[in-house]
C-alpha cells in the first residue's frame, strides 16, 4: 500500500491506495468562505433579513440543509447555522452584512478559516465513514440533504448527506492531517482514490 497523502490543507498527493478497486474516492472540498450565523427562527424580522441578504431560507428543522446556486446553510442548532461557499458567493462584504444581521436581532462571525472539508464518495463510502463514528449512515437514518454532527475518532465533525453515496466532512482544521491519514487507512481495504480538491458541494 502506498503511503498516505500529505497534509490536506495544501500537500495533498493523489492516488490510489489499498485495494486495486475502488471502492471510496475522497477529495478536499474547498471551503472559499463560512459565516455562523446566529438568530432566533421565530423572530420574523431576523428571518426576512436573513433571505434578503442571503438570498437564501435557513432550514428549520434539526439536521437539515438547505442549498442555493452558491450557498449551502447547515443547520448547527435551534438558533445556529453555518453558511458555507466553495467559489464565488454571496458572502462578500462581511462588515456590512453582519450589521444588517446584528440589526435584525442575529449575530454573524466569519469561521472561514475554521474547518477543512472533504468529500467521500463511491459505494463503500458509508462503511469507511461508520468504522470511526457512530452515527447510522444507512440512508434511512441519513438521507440526502441532512446533517449531523458527531465525533470522527476522536475529533469533532460535522457531516452533510447529498445524493448516495456522497458525503462531505468538516473538521477543525488543526486536526485536518490527521483525520484525512485515518480516512485512508479505513478506506485501503476498498480501495481509495485521493483526487484533487473540488468546490464544496
Amino acid at each position: 500500500m502506498a503511503e498516505p497523502p500529505g497534509n490536506a490543507t495544501g500537500s495533498t498527493r493523489p492516488g490510489h491506495y489499498g485495494a486495486d478497486r475502488t471502492g471510496v474516492t475522497i477529495a478536499e472540498a474547498s471551503i472559499a468562505a463560512a459565516w455562523n450565523l446566529q438568530g432566533d427562527p421565530a423572530r420574523g424580522s431576523f428571518v426576512d433579513e436573513v433571505r434578503r441578504v442571503f438570498d437564501i431560507a435557513l432550514p428549520t428543522s434539526p439536521n437539515t440543509i438547505a442549498v442555493s446556486a452558491d450557498l449551502t446553510a447547515i443547520w448547527l442548532g435551534p438558533r445556529s447555522w453555518l453558511l458555507a461557499s466553495g467559489g464565488v458567493s454571496r458572502l462578500v462584504d462581511y462588515i456590512q452584512m453582519r450589521d444588517a444581521v446584528n440589526e435584525a436581532g442575529g449575530a454573524l462571525f466569519d469561521v472561514s478559516g475554521s474547518r477543512v472539508a472533504w468529500t467521500v464518495s463511491g459505494p463503500r463510502a458509508a462503511a469507511v465513514l461508520g468504522k470511526s463514528c457512530p452515527l447510522d449512515f444507512r440512508p434511512l437514518a441519513l438521507a440526502p440533504g441532512c446533517c449531523a454532527q458527531s465525533l470522527l475518532g476522536h475529533v469533532n465533525a460535522l457531516f452533510v448527506k447529498h445524493d448516495a453515496p456522497t458525503y462531505t466532512v468538516m473538521v477543525a482544521r488543526s486536526f485536518a492531517r490527521d483525520i484525512l491519514g485515518a480516512l485512508v487507512e479505513s478506506a485501503a481495504q476498498y480501495g481509495c482514490d485521493v483526487v484533487a480538491p473540488e468546490s464544496l458541494r
